[in-house]
């Protein structure tokens, strides 16, 4: 493609042996394209981690841990795409005006700091997908954060769709909860049942009431009977 002057590309690669990287660019694509002048690209490499994986500075990637695998983005700036997959409590400190799908996850916690961060950088985001099992909390049975927790509520005033099935409990409460969150567009949500359950203190609890009051749809993991007491709580579930 030598003739080639503008291309865009957009490549999520699995299992992959080493990571892309600039150096790949230039060796394996810009090289070959001496007339390119115009190259808007996003590429996430995902492999499975080992001592083997070559690891690059800040400078040159973007490396996110996750589940024992190693992810790393590499794209160009301003970023152009509406979607972002797999980055973790370290990433850039941009605005991604574009993205409105998002999948953030990590192995070390999330800590309220991080959902500011991601409320600011992201502000069209629609489509949120969670995936940490580890909890900032020593016992989340024992925290009362209705009580206890003076932070200002992060506003996520974009957001519509909600993926936490594989969090733990306090990732789903940080959304639900209306001293931490403001959702005012929230309509569904993929969740483990019994977690959300155990969040709203069986459909009771006040302080979860005001971020749930708009929710249309719940895609659980399973086939759920709907009780009188989950639609009371969840009354748009009836329109």
């Amino acid at each position: 493609m030598t003739h080639l002057e503008k291309l865009t590309l957009y490549i999520r690669i699995d299992d992959r042996s080493r990571f892309v990287d600039g150096t790949n660019l230039h060796k394996n694509i810009l090289i070959h394209m001496p007339r390119l002048h115009t190259f808007t690209f996003y590429i996430s490499t995902d492999i499975q981690f080992d001592d083997s994986v070559d690891h690059l500075s800040d400078n040159d990637i973007q490396q996110t841990f996750y589940k024992y695998r190693a992810v790393c983005n590499v794209f160009s700036l301003p970023f152009t795409f509406n979607r972002l997959e797999k980055i973790s409590n370290k990433f850039p400190n941009i605005i991604f005006n574009t993205v409105t799908y998002l999948i953030v996850g990590d192995v070390i916690p999330f800590k309220y700091e991080f959902f500011i961060q991601i409320a600011k950088a992201f502000p069209s985001l629609k489509d949120l997908c969670i995936i940490n099992v580890t909890s900032p909390l020593l016992n989340f049975d024992s925290y009362t954060a209705d009580n206890i927790d003076s932070c200002s509520s992060i506003q996520y005033l974009n957001l519509t769709s909600l993926t936490v099935n594989y969090v733990d409990n306090y990732y789903i409460e940080q959304f639900l909860l209306d001293t931490k969150t403001y959702a005012p567009h929230l309509t569904e949500i993929k969740v483990h049942f019994d977690r959300l359950q155990a969040v709203t203190e069986n459909f009771t609890r006040d302080a979860t009431r005001y971020n749930c009051r708009n929710i249309k749809r719940f895609i659980f993991e399973k086939t759920i009977n709907y009780s009188n007491e989950l639609y009371l709580y969840f009354p748009s579930l009836l329109d």
